[in-house]
Formats: structure tokens, C-alpha cells, sequence
């Protein structure tokens, strides 16, 4: 392209960019570059131009070419694919009339802020540097398919998909309508449902968009980046797509909008960071997948609020994590499937989880804040896969570390009543008597209150009524209470038992004396031997 096929502006910014000096045709720092498509000629630059430049553009010795634009309006399509681009691009508050192509480009840098965009087409793109896509206004898809940034992606403020999208399905199915029906420049997102609608006038949908419920905002499996993946405030109307995406370092997520309400907000299954994931304060309305994800740092959902009712609003199975953060999350709505799942350490008090959850197989080291067994019990009711022993096996196993042996055997003690509950008839009868008795064996207290009442009650019966002797003569003195004590202590002999025979109901009574002996002083004895492991 020769210089004398420009306009002039376009000769400015051929002029200025051999000096990568930069040229600003904003008319004031806070206009609105949504109405960029009527901005005139003297800021309107043709695509097939940059595209020139970028590939092949002028050079002066000494000095270090860039495109370096402001507050322009850019015509055509950006044609890129797999060029070659050897300098910096910064275009802020720009306005692209049609879908920039960066297709298997590699270039140094690429700064795109504030700009207004119907959608970016860059699956692998080589970036030297850092993409930068903060506040740009994007309508379309932003594709990003096994790109390779090797320094920072940034999209904080962003805003991706549609405008104007209620965030819902839009259901008006066997509706009646007295009068007319106007949505024109409507923008649904999600599953749109009109059959059988009756009016009784005019129905307008002028330039309504109905957006497929699988639309995407981010496309961008397969993504890597080399330090950070900064999508601070990011709002996006649709799927943002992150799985087998790899940071280096951070991802965050902080403030940011995810909304696809009908299905998959955030599918980053497979995601390896280097660092954290920070969703603080996140909304998302749709499934936040992390399935399989290895954060070895942080994932923070602190004060995130997650929306998918009747669904799995978190999907976190087979996830290894270093620390999970749910406290101060917002109430959620949804099921929080967090199934195999391995974390160091936990933090979320026990209103921090939904009413539905999934355990199973869930290890950590750490549950904090310390709360009592009794306000961490009912979350493991919520699960719908039902009884599962081993998040109460784990919950156990979590208050021993900190040395709680008490909440660990309440815990325990849970764990068999529960497990009660799904037995037959006569197991769950033999159970009762277990858990009122001895409490399966958790209780040695009570255990020891049991042997105290019995050997009280065969202390007074023998007293009352004290057995004879099997050879006269040759027993011991007899001692009511050592008699007792004799029949409910197992493998202690006192000499009182074998010397005396007792008949009638006194004999019945030893009986259950030595059954119950054997069965109390084993629980006793665990109990105690617990004690002095602890030490």
C-alpha cells in the first residue's frame, strides 16, 4: 500500500508509527465509544491499512516501530491469521466494526483497552508479551483456543457477550396476552419458550436476538499463560470455556459476573494454576465446573454468591487443592459435588454450605474455624447420595488432628446412627439397645454408669438374700458387694463367684450380671485405652 492511498488520518498513523509515537483522535476523555460507528472520516481508519503496517510496515534506523491509536473507528475486518506482527499494538477506546482475526498470529504485545469489538477471533496466537482486553465492550465470542501468552492475560472490567441480556430464560408458553406483544431489541440469553402464545394485537420482535443457552462468551480451552489470568469485574454473557487452561500463576476472578443461567457458566475442568483461583465476591448464574482443577494455592469463593438451583452449582470433583475458602459465601443455590476431592485445609463455617451437597470421598487435613461435632453433623445429613460412611470417617479423622478426641467419637456415634437407619428391623432393634446402653461403644461414661447400677443392684440383692455356699466350710467370708463385683468384672477372680452358688432369681441375676460385665468393662476399657493413646 502506498502512502498516497490514504486518508489523512490514516497518513498520521502511517507517519507516526516507524517512531511508534502515539496519536489520540478522542474528542474527550469520556465519550461514548458504543456510538463509534458514526464517528466521521477524520478518525476513521481502514482495517486493510493496520493490517499493512502490522505486517510490513515502514521502519526508520534507530527507533522502535509500534501501532499506538486512540478513539478511532476501524472499518473492515483485521485480517491477521498467522502473521507475523514484530511490534506492540495499543488501541484504546477504538471501535471495531467487524470481527478482528489474529488466528495463529505471533506478535509482542497486544493492548486493546476500552475497546468496542462484536467479538475477537485469536485461537492460537503466539503473544510474546501480555493481551490486554480490559473494559473493552466485546458483543460476540471472544476466541482464545489453545493460545499461548507468555506474560499476563488481562480482561478485568470486561464485558463479553450481548448487551441488554436478561440473564434468564424468557417463558411465555400457552401465555395469554390481552393486548399487544412489544420486545423489540430484546436480548435473551438462554432457552427462549413462545409456543401457543395468544395475543390480542400486534406482536413486534424487531431485531430481538434469542442466544442459544450453549452461546459462549470466552472461548478459550486449552489456554495458556505464562504469569497471570487477571479477570477482575469480567462480566460475561454466556460460557466462559477455561478447561485444560493452563496459568502460571494466579487466576483471578474477583467481582466478576459469570452469567449462563441454563447451563455452564464456567468450565474449567482440568484447570492447572501455579498459584490461586480468587472468586471473591464472584456471582455466577449457571454450573461453575472445576472438575479435576490442581490449584496447589488457594481457591477463595469467599462471599461468592452461585446460582443454579435444582442443578450442581459447584462441580468440583477429583479437585486438588491446597486451601479451600468458602466463608462469608453467600447462601448458594444448588448442589455442591465435591467427590474425591483432595484439600490441606478447609475454611467455612457450617452456614457457608448449600442444602445439597456431595462428599464422597472428600479428604482434607484441616476443617476450620474449630466449630462443635454438633454444628458440623447436619451437613453431612444434606448429602443426596445418602449415607456415606467415609464423610464421617473423615470429619472423625479431622477433629483427632486437632486433638478433639471428644467431637471425633461424637462424630463416630453419629456416624452408627446413621448407619442404623438403613438396616432391617431386627439390626436396627439391636442397634437401639446398643446406642442406649453403651452408645456403640463411644460412651464409657455411660458404660461405667451401667456397671455402677448393676453391681449396686447385685450388692443389695445379695445382701438381701446372700447365696450359699457350694462346699460348707471350705468358702471365703462372703462379701455381697465382692460377690457382685466378682460376676461383672471378666477375667478377675476374687474367689466369691466360684465359692458360692445363688438359685432361683438370684441365679438369673448373675447371669445377666456377667453378660453385661463383659460387654460394659470391654467398652470401659476402650474408652480408657483411648484416654492413654492420647498421651
Amino acid at each position: 500500500m502506498e502512502p498516497s492511498d490514504l486518508t489523512p488520518a490514516e497518513a498520521q498513523v502511517w507517519a507516526a508509527f516507524p517512531h511508534g509515537a502515539a496519536l489520540d483522535f478522542r474528542t474527550s476523555e469520556d465519550e461514548d465509544i458504543t456510538r463509534g460507528a458514526g464517528w466521521g472520516p477524520d478518525r476513521t481508519l481502514r482495517a486493510e491499512v493496520l493490517s499493512a503496517l502490522l505486517l510490513d510496515g515502514p521502519r526508520t534506523a534507530g527507533e522502535i516501530p509500534a501501532l499506538r491509536v486512540a478513539g478511532a473507528r476501524i472499518v473492515g475486518k483485521l485480517f491477521l491469521l498467522y502473521g507475523q506482527i514484530e511490534c506492540a499494538v495499543s488501541l484504546l477506546g477504538c471501535h471495531f466494526d467487524e470481527i478482528p482475526v489474529l488466528f495463529g498470529a505471533r506478535t509482542r504485545r497486544v493492548y486493546l483497552g476500552e475497546c468496542v469489538l462484536p467479538g475477537l477471533s485469536a485461537g492460537s496466537v503466539v503473544v510474546d508479551g501480555d493481551l490486554s482486553l480490559e473494559d473493552c465492550r466485546i458483543g460476540g465470542q471472544v476466541t482464545l483456543t489453545g493460545a499461548q501468552i507468555a506474560g499476563t492475560l488481562t480482561l478485568d472490567r470486561a464485558v463479553l457477550g450481548a448487551e441488554g441480556g436478561i440473564g434468564t430464560m424468557l417463558d411465555l408458553d400457552r401465555a395469554g396476552i390481552g393486548g399487544a406483544l412489544s420486545a423489540r431489541s430484546l436480548v435473551v440469553h438462554g432457552v427462549s419458550r413462545l409456543a401457543s402464545v395468544t395475543t390480542g394485537g400486534e406482536v413486534r420482535l424487531d431485531s430481538a436476538r434469542l442466544l442459544r443457552p450453549d452461546g459462549l462468551a470466552l472461548n478459550a480451552p486449552g489456554l495458556q499463560v505464562g504469569t497471570f489470568l487477571s479477570a477482575v469485574g469480567l462480566t460475561a454473557r454466556g460460557e466462559v470455556r477455561l478447561y485444560s487452561t493452563g496459568v502460571g500463576g494466579t487466576l483471578n476472578l474477583a467481582h466478576a459476573t459469570l452469567d449462563n443461567p441454563a447451563d455452564t457458566a464456567l468450565h474449567a475442568s482440568n484447570l492447572v494454576v501455579g498459584a490461586d483461583l480468587k472468586a471473591t465476591g464472584m456471582t455466577a448464574r449457571g454450573r461453575i465446573n472445576l472438575r479435576g482443577a490442581r490449584i496447589p494455592g488457594q481457591l477463595v469463593l469467599s462471599e461468592a454468591t452461585l446460582h443454579h438451583p435444582g442443578n450442581t452449582a459447584l462441580r468440583g470433583d477429583g479437585m486438588v487443592v491446597g486451601e479451600l475458602w468458602l466463608s462469608g459465601l453467600a447462601p448458594a443455590e444448588g448442589t455442591f459435588s465435591l467427590r474425591r476431592t483432595q484439600a490441606d485445609l478447609i475454611h467455612g463455617d457450617p452456614e457457608s454450605w448449600p442444602q445439597h451437597v456431595r462428599l464422597d470421598g472428600l479428604t482434607y487435613t484441616l476443617l476450620v474455624p474449630h466449630e462443635p461435632a454438633a454444628r458440623r453433623l447436619p451437613l453431612l445429613t444434606r448429602d443426596i447420595d445418602g449415607y456415606v460412611p467415609h464423610s464421617y470417617e473423615q470429619l472423625a479423622l479431622a477433629y483427632r488432628a486437632l486433638g478433639d478426641d471428644t467431637a471425633a467419637r461424637t462424630v463416630q456415634l453419629a456416624k452408627q446412627r446413621r448407619h442404623r437407619a438403613t438396616l432391617p428391623v431386627h439390626a436396627k432393634a439391636w442397634g437401639l439397645l446398643q446406642d442406649l446402653t453403651v452408645g456403640y461403644g463411644f460412651r464409657p461414661v455411660r458404660a461405667a454408669g451401667w456397671l455402677l447400677s448393676l453391681l449396686l443392684t447385685g450388692w443389695i440383692a445379695y445382701t438381701v438374700q446372700p447365696p450359699p455356699a457350694l462346699k460348707e466350710g471350705e468358702a471365703p467370708d462372703f462379701s455381697s458387694f465382692f460377690y457382685a463385683l466378682d460376676l461383672l468384672l471378666p477375667l478377675v477372680d476374687l474367689g466369691q463367684e466360684r465359692a458360692y452358688a445363688p438359685e432361683g432369681g438370684l441365679q438369673t441375676l448373675s447371669y445377666v450380671l456377667i453378660l453385661a460385665g463383659w460387654v460394659l468393662a470391654t467398652t470401659v476399657a476402650a474408652g480408657i485405652t483411648r484416654a492413654l493413646s492420647r498421651q
